[in-house]
């Protein structure tokens, strides 16, 4: 969106078509006429729309037959937001953004006004070059739900932690319980779906994630809950968010899977 807001910024109404109501469509097209770059995106976006326009034909949303043989690969579920931004999304995964950019501020006398940013001898190439980063990244695999079980396991992360942090530490813990989460062999349903999600979360929170940052962790620290009840030894760490810190507090055997019936 934002570098769609750039390409639009005083555009020259030639360039972007007096009767298209999709003005970046307009400007990748005619961009395409001089740059095989671009024509490569508009062949790939007009595929892509085509392929939407034909599933939203299918009854109850069943797929195209494929010929025999074909190795077509499935049609792509695009988001709204995906398809409201398909141009700079398609030349962004096919990792030539950049080069567009680059190519339209190198013309830029062409498609813009003198006061366009994209006609500016600074900003025009500076946006060009921020470009690069992200269009030398891979977009074919998102995170997923069961993406934070392949992280590395919380001892893992805590070593590393202590390993980049401030080292002989009298007070670092040496040794934390392992984690164990006792696994249900069931028929599974609602409850044991609840379970595992509880149990993902719980294993998230206990070390950092993409979420939150651990900022310290130290083992065996004593609280006592009630005057007349034993001092019980947890896990506690110090988590930070975009927006707050989090001070976390949790029985060791609660850790370990082995709380039972304890209250």
């Amino acid at each position: 969106g934002v570098v769609e807001a750039c390409l639009l910024h005083m555009l020259k109404r030639r360039a972007a078509g007096f009767l298209r109501s999709d003005k970046v469509a307009a400007l990748f097209t005619k961009v395409g006429k001089t740059c095989a770059t671009a024509a490569d995106v508009c062949k790939k976006v007009q595929e892509l729309q085509q392929q939407v326009e034909s599933r939203k034909n299918q009854p109850n949303g069943q797929e195209p037959l494929k010929r025999q043989g074909s190795t077509t690969s499935k049609t792509p579920v695009l988001t709204p937001q995906a398809i409201k931004h398909i141009w700079v999304r398609t030349a962004l995964i096919e990792k030539v953004l950049d080069k567009i950019v680059q190519y339209i501020v190198d013309n830029c006398s062409k498609y813009y006004e003198k006061e366009a940013l994209l006609a500016d001898p600074v900003c025009g190439p500076i946006l060009a070059s921020l470009l690069v980063g992200p269009c030398a990244l891979e977009y074919t695999k998102l995170k997923t739900a069961d993406h934070y079980w392949t992280d590395p396991s919380a001892d893992e992360l805590l070593q590393r932690h202590r390993i980049h942090g401030t080292h002989g530490r009298q007070d670092s813990p040496c040794r934390r319980p392992a984690l164990g989460i006792r696994k249900r062999h069931s028929s599974g349903g609602a409850a044991e779906d609840r379970f595992a999600a509880s149990a993902r979360e719980y294993v998230e929170s206990l070390h950092q994630n993409s979420r939150t940052h651990l900022l310290y962790g130290k083992n065996n620290v004593l609280v006592q809950p009630k005057d007349d009840l034993e001092a019980i030894p947890g896990y506690l760490s110090l988590h930070q968010s975009a927006d707050s810190l989090t001070l976390k507090w949790t029985p060791n055997q609660l850790m370990n899977g082995t709380l039972g019936d304890s209250e």
